[in-house]
């Protein structure tokens, strides 16, 4: 009962969330019309039915799964290496994926044949960074299945993300102007192009993710306590292991492939969530970094399409913005923030 309050204003926050990142932007879209619209048929303003339909709605619903799913990566993550800065990139993956869009889209710029054909699809690039981050995480589990050592795995990750990011910023040096704009657009995240079959398999990679991860609540309530801890109260750590990285793996990998890197949600929710509900119970933590998540996911989003402006801001940077010293707001209020 203690909890269900909290979770109620979740939910409230979510919906109120929504409501304002579909209503608000250049056009005004006023709940009434969302709800006429949903539960009566086509709006008397044609314009008003399209942006709602083909623009708004989906970036609305993709803001959501992509926030709820960072934020879980980054719940797991920190259970796994009891680190509380680790977030959904520490394995490397979102290096990978940047990586695999630099080689498509300034490769050709360096004179890799055969690397520009597709450079302006979006499903090359996204067929790139999955690529990229495929190719990461089968590295991270070839290291996995020969070290014990979670520490090591961090640090396995942290150097692979060192090494991407290297090949990179070479790429970036030599590359040209036009190339080098498009591939600084990406890296700054786009959640409107996410349509049709990409945004319905977006919502069951982010909802599986979160059932297999349901389970998983006591194993990382034991590891809070210490690997020896764990061991003792019978819990199997190397499938512990195994199913968070293989979770983390895939939800990083296709968030980034689909919208590109987004910074600050996964590393910041969960602690703004124990913070919050005061509680370091993952049965409480996972619904609720989903959640919040998505809150968080849907505001950030809100401001950077500046309200009754044309224009937008790049979401990976308003993210950061907003968050960060929200997070270190409740921190300082908090001295014991890290639970």
């Amino acid at each position: 009962m203690k909890k269900s309050i909290p979770f109620g204003l979740l939910v409230l926050l979510l919906v109120f969330a929504a409501a304002l990142n579909i209503g608000l932007g250049s056009v005004w879209i006023s709940p009434q019309e969302v709800f006429q619209s949903l539960f009566y048929g086509p709006l008397p303003d044609p314009t008003h039915e399209y942006i709602l339909w083909s623009y708004r709605a989906p970036k609305t619903a993709t803001a959501m799964a992509v926030g709820a799913g960072l934020a879980l990566c980054g719940l797991l993550m920190q259970s796994l290496f009891r680190n509380p800065l680790s977030g959904p990139y520490v394995l490397g993956l979102s290096s990978g994926a940047s990586l695999g869009v630099s080689l498509l889209i300034l490769g050709g710029s360096v004179g890799l044949p055969g690397w520009a054909i597709v450079e302006n699809t979006g499903i090359g690039r996204i067929s790139a960074a999955a690529l990229g981050a495929i190719g990461v995480l089968a590295l991270v589990v070839a290291t996995a299945s020969r070290v014990r050592d979670t520490m090591a795995l961090l640090l396995v990750g942290l150097m692979i993300g060192s090494m991407t990011s290297a090949v990179v910023s070479i790429f970036t040096y030599v590359s040209d102007e036009q190339s080098l704009k498009q591939y600084a657009i990406w890296t700054m995240g786009q959640l409107g192009g996410v349509q049709g079959p990409w945004l319905y398999g977006l919502w069951i990679l982010v909802i599986l993710g979160g059932i297999l991860s349901i389970p998983l609540a006591k194993s990382m309530n034991a590891v809070l306590l210490g690997e020896t801890t764990a061991l003792s109260l019978g819990i199997d750590l190397k499938t512990y292991k195994w199913m968070v990285i293989g979770i983390t793996g895939a939800l990083t990998g296709g968030i980034t492939a689909l919208v590109g890197p987004i910074a600050f949600v996964g590393l910041a929710v969960p602690h703004l969530c124990r913070i919050s509900l005061q509680t370091s119970d993952h049965r409480v933590l996972i619904p609720a970094v989903m959640i919040g998540g998505a809150v968080v996911m849907l505001m950030c989003d809100t401001l950077a399409q500046w309200p009754g402006s044309a224009s937008r801001l790049p979401i990976n940077a308003v993210t950061s913005l907003v968050g960060a010293p929200l997070l270190i707001w409740l921190i300082w209020r908090r001295k014991k923030a890290f639970v």
